[in-house]
């Protein structure tokens, strides 16, 4: 367990910057993927190969055979799946800890802007974007390129967890066999290999199953929030836009401009003539 420290430690950071629905699927990580696999399936799997018997006295058979039978092994297979999951996740996790640290600075500048006076405040004051990704309580608030980022990291493990679900069935399937046959060199002729405790290890397989599945759901869930979120925010802020009658619509805005301007070019363009009539007629006098 004490190697799991680490994720979980940097696991849990992601969990202040995610949304309620990703602090649900970072619970179903620990408790139902991490504990199982550390408490149970580790002992379970303990004796894969040590209890892996074929009825034949060839060396060299019977290592062949658990080869074919076993590609990867259950437990290692799990290993690299929890950690291509949660790789997105912790690269969203650099993400935010790089915009709290730019906004960070930001603030010490304009805290030090302020002290100046009130020209040179204002002055230096356009320089700088006012931070917007972080809180006056130390959230970050996702939107943006946070949100971007979110979106992209939660399509990474959807698609990570789909292929490693569909990994596992087509290299070993849903369900541990009791007898595997193997007709592989050197194996003299078909061999009978049996596994040790195929039921209590299929029961394994299914809950781990099911766990990949409900992680694979919450992500599609959570995907599907945010963009629901996105669109009734832009809808909110289209409402907040209201057009008064001082305020045209954008097509007779543009109009209106393109008038203005041949208005305004037209009235240059006369007191020009104006302003040359005026020194001819000076000219006539002198």
């Amino acid at each position: 367990m004490g190697e799991w420290d680490l994720l979980g430690r940097l696991l849990d950071k992601v969990q202040s910057h995610s949304t309620v629905i990703g602090k649900v699927w970072l619970t179903v990580l620990f408790v139902f993927r991490i504990l199982v696999l550390c408490t149970g399936a580790e002992k379970v799997w303990g004796d894969e190969q040590s209890d892996f018997v074929c009825n034949t006295q060839q060396p060299g058979c019977e290592n062949v055979c658990y080869d074919q039978a076993f590609p990867i092994s259950h437990v290692r297979f799990w290993v690299l799946q929890i950690i291509a999951v949660a790789t997105p996740k912790l690269l969203y996790l650099g993400h935010v800890l790089h915009v709290i640290h730019v906004e960070k600075k930001v603030k010490e500048r304009m805290k030090k802007q302020a002290e100046l006076d009130d020209k040179a405040g204002l002055y230096l004051s356009k320089a700088f974007k006012v931070p917007k990704y972080t809180k006056s309580n130390g959230k970050i608030s996702i939107r943006g390129r946070l949100l971007r980022s979110y979106v992209l990291h939660l399509m990474a493990k959807i698609a990570l967890e789909a292929l490693f679900v569909v990994g596992q069935y087509f290299l070993y399937g849903f369900t541990l066999h009791t007898r595997y046959v193997c007709t592989r060199f050197p194996c003299p002729h078909t061999v009978d290999c049996f596994v040790s405790r195929p039921t209590e290890k299929s029961v394994i397989i299914w809950f781990m199953l099911v766990s990949a599945v409900v992680s694979l759901l919450l992500g599609v869930v959570e995907l599907f929030y945010l963009c629901v979120k996105a669109v009734k925010e832009c809808v909110a802020r289209r409402q907040d836009y209201t057009v008064t009658p001082v305020t045209p619509p954008f097509s007779e805005r543009k109009a209106f401009k393109s008038r203005y301007e041949k208005f305004q070019n037209s009235s240059n363009l006369e007191m020009e003539l104006r302003g040359q009539n005026r020194d001819n007629v000076g000219e006539v006098h002198i």
